[in-house]
């Protein structure tokens, strides 16, 4: 009750409570095809090369998300291309570019003011610092997310049942593949500010596998998805109101209890 008669007051928990809403929606399309395509280290990788494009951005007096947005494209682009063509190393590679970028925002973000400020914040970010321009950041790159995954709803079901047999009925794998971790990326940015680089995989994966445990289709998997994680976003923000706790953590910790929750119910259901 005491959070909503702040809502009802501050202007900041409005904006707080529309990210908790519009974060989670190209999350759940997007967290379903990274969970059927195992691609949750890549989502990792992508996460946290962004930290040189935010850095990169401060040190140059640029919006920060769009330093963001440059470097997750790039890194997917560039674990495209690695997947590709070293697939005997790319673990490796990926935890390289891992790592360097990681390195390089650190360094960039050193070289500025409010360096440990700026720091902790893109790590962990948070959610009551979400501004208007943000929330429209965010809802232009759901509504981007929403055409290519409906539009290309076949094409991504082939790459994720078999990419040979797609590959053989004349689908260009390749491109499709760089596609859907040029949407990882997007996901990325607009997570950022919500629960930050080190908690977000967790808000990528958790709903999405979640929701699969009980899914028919991958369209279900997908909406269950979505519905999901808004409850738990807008849980998460509600419950740490009161007890001043960090709202990214306690948006993960309650989508891990879901996530474990569904699987032991799901055995249960399987051993009765």
């Amino acid at each position: 009750m005491e959070f909503l008669e702040a809502l009802s007051r501050h202007t900041f928990l409005q904006n707080a409570l529309l990210a908790a809403v519009l974060a989670p929606l190209g999350c759940g399309m997007i967290g379903t095809l990274v969970v059927v395509k195992r691609l949750s280290f890549y989502t990792g990788g992508i996460a946290h090369s962004l930290l040189a494009g935010l850095g990169l951005a401060h040190l140059l007096r640029f919006p920060p998300m769009l330093g963001a947005l440059a470097a997750a494209l790039a890194a997917a682009l560039l674990i495209g291309y690695i997947h590709s063509r070293w697939r005997q190393q790319e673990d490796v590679l990926v935890t390289c570019l891992w790592a360097s970028g990681v390195a390089l925002g650190v360094l960039f973000l050193s070289r500025t003011p409010h360096y440990g400020v700026d720091l902790l914040s893109y790590l962990f970010g948070n959610i009551l610092l979400v501004s208007r321009t943000d929330l429209w950041l965010m809802a232009g790159l759901d509504f981007c997310i929403l055409v290519l995954v409906v539009g290309l709803h076949r094409r991504f079901s082939a790459l994720l049942l078999d990419e040979e047999f797609a590959a053989a009925r004349g689908l260009c794998v390749e491109a499709y593949y760089l596609l859907l971790l040029c949407l990882v990326s997007l996901t990325v940015v607009v997570l950022v500010q919500i629960v930050g680089m080190v908690l977000l995989l967790a808000l990528v994966t958790l709903p999405a596998a979640t929701s699969l445990l009980f899914a028919r289709s991958l369209t279900q998997a997908m909406v269950g998805a979505c519905v999901l994680g808004v409850l738990l976003t807008c849980a998460g923000l509600a419950l740490s109101y009161q007890p001043n706790l960090p709202t990214g953590s306690c948006i993960v910790l309650l989508c891990a209890l879901s996530y474990l929750g569904a699987g032991l119910l799901c055995r249960l259901r399987a051993s009765g």
